[in-house]
């Protein structure tokens, strides 16, 4: 586990609804019980400040970290994805950038890994499809790889299948686009490792703890099981090219996990937020508190259970 990745998910899922600032004695203090010490959190941090994640706000002696206006659109766009309450609509047409001219050999493959990371599927080297994606969003994140200049030897299409009898099914293109089968297979062993805690999270819920309660979910663990949840939630989306139900094969484990995600992380929300309350410190001492909407991800209109 990388402390730079994990010190993200603790920006983006418990930071960003409190102002988006730590001290940084305070984080260290938070995640001390994952053994991330004070010099893997400083160096995390110096690395981040970097890579244009945060900003270091100085206050005498001490030091607040804020997302950087880069780093808060990041966040913006990657809870979009982790908080969503329903798989996306396909409306049945496919999105198809197309290269069209000359392309060196390096510069196609920074190509498809920018769309791989949007989600895109591979047909050929010069065909990337995908059934939901927006298409420009796609080419603003292309400026933001770097890959501005290639822009004017991309087009992007929409295309609806004719219907045409004996051609290529969607089931087809699925499998060639995509290789579906190491994703699924992290995704059970995302359920297998939580399914666990969410028993004792549902056992906990049914039948009020006490300090001394064996294996009681206490606030601080709470905070440390959203946290990790979060991040191990996001690192396979980060894989997951988000496909519409109907182009999922049958008992598909992402849809599994994204209950289970959903669940546990509910139940442990309450405590992780009065562990919050209690140590996200900025470096004047004050304690930004949430705002209401952070309470309400994954909050559905007809609740959502995982029965695994």
């Amino acid at each position: 586990m990388q402390a730079g990745s994990l010190i993200v998910s603790v920006f983006g899922d418990a930071l960003f609804p409190r102002g988006g600032g730590i001290w940084v004695g305070s984080l260290v203090q938070l995640l001390e019980p994952l053994a991330l010490n004070a010099r893997l959190v400083r160096t995390a941090l110096f690395r981040l400040v970097k890579e244009d994640w945060v900003r270091p706000q100085v206050h005498g002696r001490r030091s607040d970290y804020f997302l950087s206006p880069t780093g808060q659109h990041r966040i913006v766009e990657a809870s979009r994805h982790i908080y969503a309450n329903t798989d996306p609509v396909w409306d049945q047409r496919w999105r198809l950038i197309l290269t069209t001219g000359e392309l060196h050999a390096k510069e196609r493959e920074a190509l498809r890994s920018a769309l791989f990371w949007h989600g895109f599927g591979s047909l050929s080297p010069t065909t990337f499809i995908h059934p939901s994606a927006d298409l420009g969003a796609a080419f603003d994140a292309l400026l933001d790889e770097g890959l501005g200049a290639l822009r004017p030897s991309l087009l992007p299409l929409l295309a609806a299948e004719s219907g045409s009898a004996g051609a290529a099914s969607s089931a087809d293109v699925v499998r060639r686009a995509w290789d579906l089968e190491q994703l699924g297979l992290r995704y059970t062993s995302f359920v297998q490792t939580y399914q666990p805690l969410l028993e004792v999270a549902r056992l906990q819920g049914a039948q009020p703890s006490t300090a001394t309660d064996p294996g009681a979910i206490d606030d601080q663990s709470a905070f440390l099981l959203r946290i990790l949840l979060i991040h191990d939630y996001r690192r396979l989306l980060l894989r997951d090219p988000e496909l519409p139900t109907a182009l999922l094969p049958p008992g598909w484990p992402g849809q599994t996990a994204r209950l289970l995600c959903q669940e546990l992380y509910r139940r442990l929300l309450a405590g992780s937020e009065r562990h919050l309350d209690l140590y996200c410190r900025l470096a004047d001492g004050s304690t930004p508190g949430p705002i209401s909407a952070s309470l309400t991800r994954f909050q559905a209109t007809d609740p959502l259970r995982f029965n695994g």
